[in-house]
């Protein structure tokens, strides 16, 4: 929503202080830190806009291709942070897996064929929602090397990928741990 546009642009003006500013050493750590604190208002926050979806999925284990192995049929970590990371690139303002809020920090982990998020386990499909410029999005994905693998992959064991623009998906704030790197002073 409106909100939510004023934040980005907030933060695109905060972004141009810094880098003009960054030749300078005069009152950088103020800005970075008002920088901080903006971003992190961005992520907390709902959002709602278009969206491009993309969807993961395991093969069908029935239909094994010949000299494949169980591995080769799974969705991994590193296939859905690949297509995180290309949406990243894209210029994803804000992004959801499994309807979870992550931030570009958040790390995925597999743990044996479920991919943990923030402590919870989800089986596949892996959705993946990524708010922002449609068009750039998907020129992020098409231009990332490792979601290419992951496309071959489709193509010679079944993984399952689609992908598909969502006119207006709505994204509940960031609830996880920021893991800001600086103390903040309280405030009154």
């Amino acid at each position: 929503g409106a909100t939510n546009t004023g934040l980005q642009q907030e933060i695109a003006a905060l972004r141009a202080e810094v880098d003009e500013l960054s030749g300078q050493d005069l009152g950088f750590g103020g800005l970075q830190r008002e920088l901080d604190e903006v971003s992190l208002d961005a992520s907390v926050s709902p959002v709602a806009g278009p969206a491009l979806r993309v969807t993961l999925m395991d093969a069908t284990p029935e239909v094994k291709p010949a000299g494949a192995i169980d591995d080769d049929l799974v969705v991994h970590q590193q296939d859905i942070q690949a297509v995180v990371n290309a949406l990243w690139d894209g210029g994803a303002e804000a992004m959801t897996i499994q309807g979870q809020r992550v931030i570009s920090t958040t790390g995925i982990k597999c743990v044996g064929n479920t991919v943990v998020l923030h402590g919870v386990p989800y089986a596949p499909p892996y959705v993946i929602e990524a708010i922002g410029d449609v068009e750039r999005l998907e020129a992020g994905i098409d231009a990332a090397p490792a979601v290419q693998i992951y496309q071959q992959y489709v193509e010679a064991y079944g993984l399952g990928y689609s992908q598909e623009r969502v006119g207006d998906v709505e994204m509940p704030g960031f609830v996880g741990s920021l893991g800001l790197s600086h103390a903040r002073a309280g405030t009154g």
